[in-house]
């Protein structure tokens, strides 16, 4: 039974992974979004739009956004103009106050009470004009085709407690399996170019209906390295989901959108062409954790376990002796050594 107990003290070390020390990951991440859109946009004719058109907008660490929808106001320059209805509907120019303007406002009051079309009036503005008249995105969106851009993935990770250091782009890969492949989670579950397309596909939604509003898809990389000698393993693991309320009836601004201008000079005067830009913002997150065999500490929780056997066999050898000595057969004792 003695020759057991250290063959059935390191199973059950084994077992409980009584040996292992833990690490969590630190980790950095960079993409690169590669495709090419054209587009027919009403105020502009056929447009090309390239990477540094739909991705070159910064959205933060470890974020990339692509525009999938716009709104183009040409040709605006400083100066006065009806305010956009519903906003400063007026009746005379009592109804207007000078120098007024709000969060809803495009520009500020001058005072009057204007002519916005056939059947309102609006106060005038102070503004770039003309102000941005359209209220909603185009259907279907007029950059649908970014389905088809890629993005490639470079994530770094550490495990600082035991110096381990490992991306995603594995060794194997070579420049050719890079500029080849695109992830697929069963054929190709560890290439890291990505079709935006794909991407929304395994977030549960559909491209062409994102496009139109925008939205925030987040990709998901969780690293469970096992870094055993004898079972080592430290692969990713890719996975997608949709981060924002979609359903416009249970938000008040669902979707993703914001606002840039060209600039321009005409004849001495300053003009510019704003941009309301809807879209996917992509944030990529990274877990992960591993595990560590540890040699001393099987050999203390050895040492340990047949010190108590030791200490155990002494105290029942003592108690044996105490029954023969003393004659005292009624002695308890629960030695099973």
């Amino acid at each position: 039974m003695l020759g057991l107990e250290p063959v059935l003290a390191s199973f059950m070390m084994l077992w409980n992974k009584e040996y292992q020390e833990h690490d969590l990951v630190t980790s950095s991440v960079t993409t690169k979004v590669k495709g090419v859109a054209l587009a027919s946009i009403p105020e502009m004719g056929l447009v090309v739009w390239d990477v540094v058109d739909h991705s070159g907008l910064a959205q933060g660490k470890n974020s990339f956004f692509v525009a999938t929808n716009v709104i183009v106001t040409k040709n605006q320059k400083q100066g006065k103009c009806p305010e956009v209805a519903p906003w400063g509907l007026c009746k005379t120019d009592k109804d207007c106050q000078k120098g007024f303007s709000d969060q809803q406002s495009h520009g500020v009051q001058t005072g009057p009470c204007v002519k916005f079309d056939v059947l309102k009036k609006t106060c005038e503005v102070s503004a770039w004009c003309p102000v941005e008249n359209r209220k909603s995105p185009p259907r279907p969106a007029l950059l649908a085709s970014a389905e088809n851009f890629t993005v490639l993935v470079k994530n770094n990770i550490r495990f600082p407690a035991f110096n381990y250091i490992r991306r995603n782009i594995l060794p194997e890969m070579t420049d050719k399996d890079l500029k080849g492949c695109l992830y697929n989670r069963y054929t190709n579950p560890f290439c890291p170019v990505f079709r935006l397309g794909d991407i929304v596909h395994e977030a549960k939604e559909r491209f062409s209906d994102m496009a139109v509003e925008g939205g925030v898809i987040g990709i998901q990389i969780d690293w469970n390295c096992d870094l055993n000698r004898f079972f080592h393993s430290c692969l990713p693991k890719y996975s997608f989901r949709r981060l924002d309320e979609k359903e416009s009836n249970r938000t008040l601004y669902p979707g993703l959108n914001f606002r840039f201008a060209r600039y321009s000079t005409i004849n001495g005067v300053e003009h510019r062409t704003l941009f309301k830009v809807y879209g996917i913002r992509f944030d990529v997150m990274v877990f992960g954790k591993t595990t560590v065999f540890i040699d001393w500490l099987i050999g203390t929780n050895c040492y340990s376990r047949k010190a108590k056997h030791n200490y155990s066999e002494k105290q029942c050898e003592s108690v044996q002796d105490q029954k023969v000595r003393h004659k005292r057969p009624n002695l308890p004792s629960n030695c099973n050594v």
